[in-house]
């Protein structure tokens, strides 16, 4: 067969390596031109191996360490509250969704997926959330708007449900004598772990990456940016003071390139960290939640 055919297998192997690299690479650049100087990198570009070492990013970054570190704290706050939030209210909406008994199971779920497809736009979704449900310079704004609920994982734990909890589990739970309520904590929970990683990591990396809360909904309450917005704050800063410093300083000595390289790598680092906790569940999850609609 073509699968047990060394061409195939070199092909397949050639074609990994090539992913693999592909994904490595980026990570390297960045790592490398981090620690390259300002003016290298304004007069050559990137480059994979630093020509011309520097750490100047990176004091620049340091020179703010307790705001920075404030700024840490700050989306481990907004990320374990919101991540912690977001699968209760998934594991609650989608264990209903994959009872075939459930009245109302088709119109939920179309309710569901509409929303997938359909959005009343950025401004009036602006206006709900300041004017009606007042998140605004708030904590919640950082955890509230866009992150909070999201569809498809809805959908993938629903078909993880549906597909990896045996039916007769259940039934004879309830035969038992057990609750809806118990058969979702006692059974259903523990045996989704695959899936509630699946969907705890993939909250996680919205909340860490999102940056445009504290844009949209921090006006005056910069002490609650994130690591994101302050690290943002941080390179708009360094853009301004290269546009806009006098002519006794080069304008190539403001690490404004490669303060862009260190706020990547800064901001990478923890989830680099969580992954490998993630990683056993992910796969598993992932595909157990899409394989079946």
């Amino acid at each position: 067969m073509i699968n047990n055919s060394k061409g195939f297998n070199a092909f397949f192997n050639c074609l990994l390596v090539f992913l693999v690299l592909a994904c490595i690479i980026p990570f390297w650049l960045l790592i490398a031109s981090s620690f390259t100087s300002e003016q290298y990198l304004v007069q050559n570009g990137y480059s994979l191996v630093p020509k011309d070492l520097s750490t100047a990013a990176y004091k620049y970054l340091w020179s703010a360490k307790e705001s920075i570190g404030r700024a840490y704290l700050m989306s481990i706050l907004i990320s374990g509250v919101g991540v912690t939030i977001n699968v209760v209210m998934t594991i609650l909406f989608a264990y209903p969704l994959s009872r075939s008994n459930l009245p109302g199971r088709g119109f939920f779920s179309l309710m569901l997926f509409f929303t997938m497809l359909f959005n009343g736009g950025l401004v009036p979704t602006y206006l709900v959330y300041t004017n009606i449900v007042n998140v605004k310079d708030s904590f919640w704004g950082m955890v509230v708007p866009y992150l909070l609920f999201n569809p498809f994982l809805v959908i993938m734990m629903r078909t993880y449900f549906t597909s990896s909890i045996p039916n007769e589990v259940i039934e004879a739970a309830k035969i038992d004598g057990a609750s809806e309520t118990q058969v979702l904590t006692k059974i259903v929970t523990p045996m989704s772990k695959p899936i509630i990683a699946t969907v705890g990591l993939m909250t996680l990396i919205a909340y860490w990456n999102n940056w445009t809360n504290g844009v949209y909904f921090l006006t005056t309450r910069t002490d609650l940016y994130g690591i994101q917005n302050y690290l943002n704050d941080c390179m708009n800063k360094a853009a301004f003071l290269q546009s806009h410093t006098n002519s006794s300083i080069n304008i190539r000595d403001i690490p404004n390139v490669g303060v862009r390289m260190a706020v990547a790598v800064v901001a990478v680092i923890p989830l680099l960290i969580a992954y490998p906790f993630f990683q056993k569940y992910f796969v598993k999850g992932i595909t157990m939640g899409s394989v079946k609609g």
